[in-house]
C-alpha cells in the first residue's frame, strides 16, 4: 500500500511539474525592451487568465539582440524571441531553431512594432547637435552600440548611411561619412542599455545614438531633464520582429502558449502599451492617438538602399565587411 502511495505521489509530482513547466514562458529579447515587456507581460498574464482560466509566468532574458540570438542558438531554452533586427531571427532559422517561414507566421512580417534612431544629448545640447552632419565634426564624441553585437548599433550605422544617400550622396560618400562618424566613437557599447550607462553613468560622449524608445527609459531611470532628444532629418525604419522558438516549444509543449503570447502583441491593449513606451505601433489608430510622441521625420526603409537586412548584414557587418574596413577597435 505504501509503495503504491509513493508511486502515485511521484506520478502526481511529475505531472504537476510538467504542468508548471508548460505554463512558464521565457522571452529572449533585446536590451532596451525591458520596460515594455515588463508592462506587456503583466497585461498578457491577466488576458490569458481571463480568457483561459489558466495562470502563466513569463520570464525575460535581455542583452544585445545578436548576443541573445547566439545564446538561443547555443541552447538557451527561450520559448519566444523578440528582437530588433530580422537577421537575428534569420540566424536562428538557419540553425533550425525557429521556422524557416517565421516572418509569415504573424502580421506585418512578424513585426508588431517598429522604432527608429534618435540622438540623446546632454541637457541644453551644449554641442548644438541637430543632425547627422554634426556627429562627424571634430571634438564631438559619439556613443554607439557595436554593430557586430547589437541591432541598435546596426540601425545607427544604416541610418547614418541612409542620411547621406537620401540627401544626394553616393555609396562611396556614405562610406566615407560613416567612417568619419565612427572615428568619433571612443568605445563601442555591448547593447542599448549598456550604451545608455556609458553615456549617463560613465559620462562618456556628447551624443548617444539609440532607439526612440530609450528616451522614455532614460527619463524614468535617471530622472527627467538629464537629456534632450534630437530628431534628425532622416532616420531608418527599425522593425521589431518576433518568432516562436520551435526547438524549445516542441520540447516543453508550449507551442500554443507561445503563439498566444506573440499574437497578443497585435492587440489594441498591447499596441497602446507599446506606444506608451515610445515603440511605434502598427495600429494606425493608436499611432495617431500618440502623434505628439512620434515626431515627424523622414523614415527610410532598409530596402531603399540596402536591399534587405540580410543583404546589409553580408555587405556591412559580417567579418571582413564594410564595418570592419572602417572601424579599428580602440
Amino acid at each position: 500500500m505504501k509503495t503504491r502511495l509513493k508511486t502515485l505521489m511521484a506520478t502526481i509530482a511529475v505531472a504537476a511539474s510538467g504542468i508548471a513547466a508548460s505554463q512558464t514562458l521565457l522571452n529572449s529579447s533585446y536590451d532596451v525592451s525591458r520596460e515594455f515587456y515588463k508592462d506587456y507581460n503583466a497585461a498578457f498574464v491577466a488576458h490569458y487568465r481571463k480568457t483561459t482560466g489558466k495562470d502563466v509566468k513569463v520570464d525575460q532574458s535581455h542583452g544585445g539582440s545578436s548576443a541573445q540570438a547566439r545564446a538561443v542558438g547555443d541552447g538557451l531554452d527561450a520559448d519566444v524571441v523578440t528582437f530588433n533586427t530580422t537577421t537575428d531571427i534569420d540566424f536562428l532559422a538557419g540553425r533550425g531553431v525557429v521556422a524557416p517561414d517565421w516572418a509569415k507566421r504573424f502580421p506585418n512580417g512578424a513585426s508588431p512594432t517598429t522604432s527608429t534612431m534618435l540622438f540623446l544629448v546632454r541637457n541644453g545640447n551644449p554641442k548644438g547637435i541637430k543632425d547627422w552632419d554634426d556627429l562627424v565634426k571634430p571634438g564631438v564624441s559619439v556613443v554607439v552600440v557595436n554593430p557586430k553585437t547589437g541591432g541598435n548599433g546596426r540601425m545607427a550605422y544604416l541610418a547614418a548611411w541612409a542620411y547621406v544617400r537620401k540627401t544626394g550622396g553616393t555609396d562611396a560618400q556614405a562610406a566615407e561619412f560613416v567612417a568619419r562618424l565612427f572615428r568619433n566613437v571612443p568605445v563601442l557599447a555591448r547593447g542599448g542599455r549598456d550604451a545608455t550607462s556609458v553615456f549617463l553613468q560613465r559620462n562618456i560622449g556628447d551624443v548617444l545614438v539609440t532607439f526612440e524608445s530609450e528616451v522614455l527609459s532614460v527619463d524614468r531611470e535617471f530622472g527627467a531633464g538629464k537629456v534632450d532628444a534630437i530628431h534628425p532629418s532622416v532616420s531608418i525604419i527599425a522593425e521589431n520582429p518576433v518568432a516562436v522558438v520551435e526547438r524549445t516549444t516542441a520540447k516543453k509543449g508550449t507551442g500554443e502558449l507561445a503563439k498566444a503570447y506573440l499574437d497578443y502583441l497585435y492587440s489594441d491593449e498591447a499596441q497602446e502599451i507599446a506606444a506608451r513606451h515610445a515603440l511605434r505601433p502598427r495600429s494606425t489608430a493608436v499611432l495617431k492617438k500618440h502623434a505628439s510622441t512620434f515626431k515627424p521625420l523622414t523614415l527610410v526603409p532598409v530596402s531603399e538602399y540596402f536591399g534587405s537586412l540580410a543583404e546589409a548584414q553580408k555587405v556591412h557587418f559580417n567579418d571582413g565587411g564594410q564595418f570592419d574596413k572602417i572601424y579599428t577597435v580602440k
